[in-house]
């Protein structure tokens, strides 16, 4: 017999092969596609806000999104696996220390903003470099870092010397 966590694991497993759900986390901008049936003819209604809850269960798996709409606080609760959900947009990453952010519910305007978390991005994706050039990714960070700190001794080396000299030519200068 199958254990009732096994069911919704395969199910989850279905899903996923169907839709594609990125990564995100409470405190990023997200915009998700809702499926609305009105009538006989469906639409796509979008709802874009604030990650504020995420909860991992499996199938039971759900997060909360809260946004401004004319002065006064919305918030929704999706369950992640629903048939309703059309699409979800990661828009911001988000900066933030907590898990939950129900603090926002108290606070308005530039309280409640939260600051973007920057990733750092370089021209070409590292596992693709590694899978090109045969080279295990540690190789290649170990690379990245040698090669950073001989150019910052580089440009240190270079610009200590022509301040020295701006500064003496000022100082003839003045004399």
């Amino acid at each position: 017999m199958k254990n009732i966590e096994d069911i919704n694991k395969e199910s989850v497993k279905k899903i996923l092969d169907k839709n594609k759900i990125p990564d995100f986390f409470a405190g990023d901008t997200i915009k998700i596609g809702v499926r609305i049936a009105e009538g006989k003819r469906e639409r796509i209604q979008f709802f874009e806000g604030v990650c504020i809850a995420k909860k991992n269960r499996d199938i039971n798996s759900s997060f909360t999104v809260r946004k401004t709409s004319f002065g006064e606080g919305v918030e929704r609760t999706f369950a992640l696996y629903s048939p309703i959900i059309g699409s979800i947009k990661v828009i911001r990453s988000g900066k933030v220390r907590r898990a939950k952010l129900y603090y926002l519910r108290d606070r308005k305007g530039k309280s409640a903003r939260i600051s973007e978390k920057i990733k750092k991005k370089i021209g070409v994706d590292v596992s693709e470099a590694a899978i090109k050039k045969e080279i295990p990714t540690t190789e290649l960070k170990s690379n990245d870092n040698q090669k950073e700190s001989t150019l910052n001794k580089e440009k240190s080396e270079k610009v200590i010397p022509q301040k020295v000299e701006q500064k003496k030519e000022e100082l003839k200068k003045n004399k």
